[in-house]
C-alpha cells in the first residue's frame, strides 16, 4: 500500500503517513486505533519495538555503549529541567544580588556620617544567608537533575518517535527562547546606565554605591532570565545531541566534569580566608562577580585542552 492510499484511507496528508514512517512524529491514538483495523494488527505491535514478525525478532539494539532513550525518559528529563529552571536561575541571581542590601547600607552610612560597624554586620549577614540560599537552590536543581546526568553526557539513541516529539517541542519553545534571550542579554547591557548617569548628575560616593546596587539587581535579572531559556533549550539539544551536546562535545564535557567542582571550592575558600584574615567583608565580596567573569575564561580554556587531547588518536 502506497503512502498516498493509507493517507486517503485515514483522511489524513500524505506528510503525515511519511513522519509516521521515518519516525518524526506519532499517530494519536485514534489514528493507531485505525491503523490496526486497516492492517489487521495489534495496537502492541504497531507501538511496540520489540515485537516478533514472522518468528522473527526485530533488531532494533544500539551499536557500543549508545543508551537507548524511550518516549516516557525523554519526557521526565525535560518536565524535570523545566521544573528546575527557574529554581536554579533563582539561585545564580540569589548570589549575583548578595552584595546589594551591604551596598545600600554602606551607602546610607555614609550619607547620614553614621558608624558603619552595626551596617557592616547586618550587611554581611544577608550576604550570607542570600549566598547560602542561592547554593542550596542551586544544588537542589542539580540534584533532582543528576538522574538524568546520563542524558547530557553519555552518547544516547532515541526510540522510535522520541526525536519528533522532541525536536516539535523545541521548535515550540523558540519563540519564547529568542524572547528571553533578547531581554535578558539587553539587561545585562544597560544594567551600568543607573551608574553611568548618577556619575554624571552627581559626585556624591554614597550616590555611586547605591547605583551598583541597582546595577547589581538588573544584572540579577538578566542572568535569571538567560539562564533559564538555556536550561530548558539545553535540554531539547541534551536529547537530540545538537550544539554543546554532540557525542564529540559530551566525551569532552565528561573529561572536564571535575572543573566546576574544583573551581569553586577554590574559589569560596579564598574569600573565606580573605574575608577572615583581614576582616574585609565589605570589600572582599567583589571575589564573587570577579570569579564569575574568570570562571568563563579559564573553562575555555579547560575546554579547549579536552577537545585537544580528545582529537590526538
Amino acid at each position: 500500500m502506497s503512502q498516498e492510499e493509507l493517507a486517503e484511507k485515514m483522511d489524513v496528508s500524505r506528510q503525515s503517513v511519511s513522519k509516521w514512517e521515518s519516525g518524526g512524529s506519532i499517530p494519536d491514538m485514534n489514528k493507531i486505533l485505525m491503523l490496526s483495523e486497516i492492517f489487521g494488527v495489534t495496537t502492541d505491535y504497531l507501538l511496540k519495538d520489540d515485537v516478533e514478525q514472522s518468528g522473527i525478532a526485530e533488531d532494533h539494539s544500539t551499536p557500543g555503549n549508545v543508551r537507548s532513550i524511550s518516549l516516557d525518559e525523554a519526557n521526565s528529563f525535560m518536565d524535570v529541567t523545566r521544573a528546575v529552571a527557574g529554581k536554579l536561575s533563582a539561585g545564580i541571581s540569589l548570589c549575583i544580588m548578595s552584595p546589594v542590601v551591604l551596598l545600600a547600607l554602606a551607602g546610607y552610612t555614609e550619607w547620614k556620617g553614621a558608624s558603619g560597624h552595626l551596617s557592616a554586620a547586618a550587611g554581611i549577614s544577608v550576604l550570607l544567608v542570600m549566598v547560602a540560599a542561592g547554593v542550596m537552590l542551586i544544588v537542589n536543581s542539580a540534584m533532582k537533575k543528576s538522574k538524568f546526568e546520563y542524558i547530557s553526557t553519555e552518547e544516547i539513541a532515541l526510540d522510535y518517535g522520541v526525536k519528533g516529539i522532541v525536536a516539535k517541542a523545541k521548535e515550540d519553545f523558540e519563540p519564547v527562547l529568542r524572547k528571553t534571550l533578547i531581554v535578558g542579554i539587553a539587561l545585562c547591557i544597560v544594567s551600568c546606565i543607573p551608574l553611568i548617569a548618577v556619575s554624571t548628575v552627581t559626585p556624591e560616593d554614597y550616590m555611586a554605591v547605591v547605583m551598583v546596587s541597582f546595577m547589581l539587581i538588573i544584572i540579577a535579572v538578566g542572568v535569571y532570565l538567560i539562564v533559564w531559556a538555556a536550561q530548558i533549550n539545553g535540554s531539547f539539544q541534551a536529547l537530540l545531541q545538537e550544539g554543546d551536546y554532540t557525542p564529540k562535545n559530551k566525551r569532552v564535557q565528561k573529561k572536564i566534569a571535575w572543573f566546576p567542582g574544583v573551581y569553586w571550592g577554590a574559589v569560596t575558600a579564598i574569600y573565606l580566608a580573605i574575608s577572615l584574615l583581614n576582616q574585609s567583608w565589605d570589600r572582599s565580596w567583589i571575589i564573587w562577580p570577579v570569579a564569575a567573569v574568570a570562571y568563563l575564561a579559564i573553562g575555555g580554556i579547560v575546554k579547549s585542552l579536552a577537545e585537544r587531547k580528545d582529537q590526538k588518536p
